[in-house]
């Protein structure tokens, strides 16, 4: 399905947050309190309305088998959300066929944008989302 530019006001934009401390890249701007700060902001400009809080706090990148990751799915096809913001795209996970599953397939086969903030990648405008994937396995 293609996925539709307009907001869809009735649908919440599912900010997801994730932190492993034991990751390499892991510092204090990688925070839970500074990642909702930005992905409320950024979804707040985006124009989303309606947005919740999902987060995996000290779950690593590399598996997606995560309770509040597994929540959005539900919700997603459920058809309660219209977009997934992520802080960047290793937030949403470190493994490329997985990552490559979820954004290529499984968001816009629900008709979710896919904005992964750090990265500049936006679903409905981004098409290097599979090159960038391949550099955060």
């Amino acid at each position: 399905m293609k996925q539709s530019n307009k907001i869809q006001n009735h649908k919440i934009a599912a900010l997801y947050c994730r932190f492993f401390r034991d990751d390499e890249q892991s510092s204090e701007s990688n925070s839970i309190g500074n990642q909702k700060k930005l992905l409320k902001k950024i979804a707040t400009e985006y124009g989303y309305k309606k947005t919740e809080f999902f987060v995996d706090d000290s779950i690593s990148g590399t598996t997606f088998k995560c309770p509040e990751f597994q929540r959005i799915e539900q919700a997603i096809e459920a058809g309660l959300v219209g977009a997934v913001f992520v802080k960047d795209l290793s937030g949403l996970g470190r493994d490329y066929l997985k990552c490559g599953h979820y954004t290529e397939h499984f968001f816009p086969d629900h008709d979710v944008r896919f904005v992964a903030v750090n990265d500049n990648v936006d679903s409905n405008e981004d098409e290097f989302m599979p090159f960038r994937n391949i550099m955060n396995e």
